[in-house]
């Protein structure tokens, strides 16, 4: 059960957040939780929906930004991330399951992918602290300044919601998938 209670529909939540909360409905066709969990927040909703909507504007491709997020997801144990992310990512990115279970690893099938994956999970454990030999790796695979900017940016973006998730314990609504299994 949720630690902080998520509204059950959108009539539920704060006046000011209605507005948003039907423009993801009509966008993906349910407000998920996460969603109507941040609306408890309006101003904190208008920038996660902000920064989404500024990122999807970016120049990493949705496939490597949904890599991204399963990587994040699992290192930081976000049970709702992750399952978000593979549904999104099976069924919106067109990642395959073997994919899926690389980037839960950290990886990426893809060689361009993967460093990405691997900078973005580097960043995250050094907490921005990388090593000159991880920025050039990513260098190496054609990411410029502005893509390496864009992970880093993924990176803070997905920690906050798997930390919001995590402390909240907020109810899955997708196929759920397990942190322990094997990726």
């Amino acid at each position: 059960m949720s630690r902080i209670p998520v509204p059950a529909t959108i009539d539920d939540a704060p006046e000011a957040a209605r507005p948003a909360l039907r423009q993801v409905e009509a966008q993906l066709g349910a407000a998920p939780n996460l969603f109507r969990l941040v609306a408890h927040s309006p101003a904190a909703l208008e920038g996660h929906l902000g920064m989404f909507g500024a990122l999807s504007k970016g120049r990493l491709p949705a496939a490597t930004r949904e890599r991204i997020a399963l990587a994040i997801a699992q290192l930081n144990g976000c049970g709702y991330c992750l399952s978000a992310h593979a549904y999104l990512g099976a069924n919106l990115a067109k990642l395959s399951a073997e994919e899926i279970a690389a980037n839960r690893r950290g990886r990426s099938t893809d060689p361009r992918a993967d460093a990405a994956v691997r900078f973005a999970v580097a960043v995250a454990e050094a907490r921005g602290r990388v090593s000159d030999a991880a920025l050039a790796e990513v260098r190496a695979a054609g990411y410029d300044d502005g893509q390496i900017v864009e992970i880093v940016q993924h990176v803070a973006f997905n920690t906050w919601t798997n930390y919001l998730n995590e402390l909240a314990r907020t109810e899955i609504d997708f196929p759920q998938v397990s942190l322990d299994q094997a990726a």
